[in-house]
């Protein structure tokens, strides 16, 4: 099994007021788009020897900034 984690990722949640904050917390200075999701699914679903794996999508966030 596999799974997905996102950063922020722009939807309705988040109004646009605070995207200009909220890009500013990802190293990649941008906030995810929900196409950044979609592709790491489809990603893992085509990726069959890919096992037990957490797919960090989160710009960075991860990785760390420090």
């Amino acid at each position: 099994m596999n799974a997905v984690s996102p950063g922020i990722i722009k939807t309705p949640m988040h109004p646009e007021k605070t995207h200009a904050g909220l890009s500013a917390l990802h190293p990649v200075g941008h906030m995810g788009e929900i196409r950044d999701i979609v592709d790491a699914v489809l990603y893992l679903e085509s990726a069959g020897f890919v096992t037990g794996e957490i797919l960090h999508v989160d710009g960075g966030q991860n990785a760390g900034r420090w």
